[in-house]
């Protein structure tokens, strides 16, 4: 399987779950929503009843040191965004 990288653990996003029971992950780019919602259920034992996904683009960054001026890139990765069945549930912090 493989599909899902890791769950998104933000402030934006716990704050989308206590709102609605939406969930975020990243997600392999090559991953369509028929694989991440088969690979959900499987993991977390949960329904999922929908799944939106995200694409996002690598940024360019520079910043400035002692010894001049670093430039890099950020990562570019796909967010999957589900939405569970009323009750269902996923606790990432059950391992800790």
């Amino acid at each position: 399987m493989g599909i899902i990288i890791k769950p998104l653990v933000t402030e934006k996003m716990t704050a989308i779950t206590e709102k609605s029971n939406r969930f975020g992950f990243v997600v392999r780019p090559e991953a369509n929503k028929l694989e991440i919602k088969s690979e959900i259920e499987a993991l977390y034992n949960v329904t999922v009843v929908d799944v939106n996904t995200l694409r996002y683009s690598g940024k360019r960054k520079s910043r400035y040191t002692k010894s001049g001026i670093i430039n890099g890139r950020t990562n570019a990765y796909k967010k999957a965004i589900v939405t569970l069945k009323e009750g269902d549930t996923i606790d990432f912090y059950s391992n800790i």
